[in-house]
């Protein structure tokens, strides 16, 4: 079994900062990319940003500048910085890893995901 714990969500003014993480836990062999998507009510989840194993990003325009991915690949926990917080960060937002398991019968590659964590930033 494996686990994506998320925390750091709240509630921020305009402008604003907050940090969220993410952590992996359970039969881990090697977690691969991890990243971060986000839902706001009434539309369709959207990548906000993704980080490989080696470090390699890919930022939505959108947050390009104000959010900033990072890992801790000994901790399997990723994180995001939002800075300069919009009323449109307005979301809740999903941790996402692609994680290798040990399997009786091999390895085995799957997406999870966070519970989700919101972000509400008021004007």
């Amino acid at each position: 079994q494996v686990q994506l714990v998320e925390s750091g969500g709240g509630l921020v003014q305009a402008g604003g900062s907050l940090r969220l993480s993410c952590a992996a836990s359970g039969s881990i062999f090697r977690v691969n990319a991890m990243g971060w998507y986000r839902q706001a009510p009434g539309k369709q989840r959207e990548l906000v940003v993704t980080i490989t194993s080696g470090g390699t990003t890919n930022y939505a325009d959108s947050v390009k500048g104000r959010f900033t991915i990072s890992r801790d690949n000994t901790k399997n926990t990723v994180y995001l910085q939002m800075n300069s917080l919009k009323p449109e960060d307005t979301a809740v937002y999903y941790c996402n890893a692609r994680i290798t398991t040990a399997q009786a019968m091999g390895v085995h590659v799957s997406d999870y995901w966070g519970q989700g964590t919101q972000v509400t930033v008021s004007s």
